[in-house]
């Protein structure tokens, strides 16, 4: 007899998401299976996470590799695996120096102590971190407070202070909220869960000069745009923009959780006792991350995500032109949105996913895309497909 999954979560475990209806069990590539065997199409990538694909070989040979040597030890010793990825994270990237968490909140936490430290030490004790409306920094404490959202009605009151926040894409906003309190700038170079909003020429430059003028850090989210989402390896690398600060997450361990805080000399100012993590730099995380990483690198799939992301674009463009419901598509590389004129993104999500399409809806009325890297043209034109089908089934329904 076959087990019922879902009665199982509702006994046991907290309702904290509002799942979709499938039980998923196997995936390859950029397919995934439920438990009666039906096929999906995966436009989610586990949350921008999946960059090379589902069950990648060089991932699930590291992590096979790794688990029958070492599987942790603590930041006590030396870990090679750690020091590997390490080494190929800073070697390619404009940074100087890494400490390895276990996730985006974690990383952002951690670039938050950093801050104010910085500031502790460099500004007479200025504290706050500037973030933007909009942006999206983790769940926890700290990290939901500088999420920009309104937290008034927010259960978890008191939230920690210390982030100001302002308009995403408005330097003049971050010039006046910029006072001898400001420690730093927190931004996402492109906002994803905000609804991949994507900033204006000159804007992130423009946060750079001020950062430097001021003496300010300026801090990058990187746990989205990260390892190959946006067409380069680094999103920073899309903008020509270097950060003082870049946290990395998602992506960078291709399915397994991990993150990452990665500096430039001058923000390197944590000291022993300062921050640490009983599983940050595990040895088995570690070991899929750089072989994620290193496989990203070694086959230019930042490349490849742009490639794809321009082809996939033209199309979301096509189908804009067909439905009027489509208000507006944007995107970069593989982190791409379609906006709707009407309060419908979780219709269309769930719609769509029943045809075999799994979509992630950004309540009320955006939808975001973000396959695997990996993703070929014949499984753009796929999702197109699927997508023109289930935008006229829904349009035909709404007039009957």
């Amino acid at each position: 007899m076959a087990i019922d999954w879902k009665k199982v979560e509702e006994k046991y475990y907290m309702n904290v998401v509002n799942r979709q209806p499938m039980v998923l069990v196997k995936g390859v590539g950029t397919k995934v299976w439920d438990d009666t065997g039906k096929q999906y199409l995966d436009f989610t990538a586990g949350w921008a996470v999946n960059n090379i694909g589902h069950s990648h070989p060089v991932i699930a040979d590291a992590v096979s590799e790794q688990a029958k040597m070492l599987l942790q030890t603590s930041n006590q010793f030396y870990s090679v695996p750690q020091l590997k990825l390490a080494e190929v994270l800073v070697e390619n990237s404009c940074m100087d120096k890494i400490f390895i968490a276990n996730s985006g909140a974690e990383a952002n936490e951690g670039a938050i102590k950093i801050a104010r430290k910085y500031g502790k030490l460099y500004r007479n004790g200025a504290h706050e971190v500037i973030t933007t409306m909009n942006s999206f920094h983790g769940r926890t404490l700290a990290t939901w407070s500088a999420t920009g959202k309104p937290h008034e009605g927010d259960p978890f009151q008191p939230l920690p202070s210390g982030f100001p926040k302002v308009d995403y894409d408005d330097l003049d906003s971050i010039k006046m909220a910029t006072t001898p309190d400001t420690a730093a700038v927190m931004l996402e170079p492109v906002q994803g869960e905000g609804g991949v909003n994507i900033p204006s020429p000159g804007y992130l430059e423009g946060v750079r000069a001020w950062c430097d003028e001021n003496n300010l850090l300026l801090i990058f989210d990187e746990v989205q745009t990260g390892l190959g989402r946006l067409g380069t390896l680094f999103g920073y690398q899309s903008f020509d923009v270097e950060p003082d600060v870049i946290t990395l997450a998602k992506g960078l361990g291709g399915g397994v959780p991990i993150g990452a805080i990665l500096v430039k000399s001058k923000a390197s100012v944590l000291e022993p006792g300062d921050h640490g993590s009983t599983f940050g730099g595990n040895a088995l995380t570690c070991a899929a991350a750089n072989a994620s990483t290193r496989y990203i690198i070694d086959n230019n799939i930042p490349a490849h995500a742009s490639l794809m992301g321009d082809y996939l674009r033209k199309g979301l463009y096509h189908l804009k032109e067909n439905h009027g419901c489509i208000a507006d598509v944007r995107g970069m590389g593989l982190l791409n949105a379609i906006e709707f004129d009407s309060e419908m993104a979780p219709t269309v999500m769930a719609t769509c996913n029943e045809l075999g399409l799994l979509l992630n809806a950004i309540p009320p009325d955006k939808i975001r895309l973000m396959p695997p890297l990996t993703v070929t043209k014949s499984e753009i034109d796929n999702a197109l497909d699927i997508l023109d089908v289930g935008l006229t089934q829904m349009a035909k329904g709404s007039t009957t």
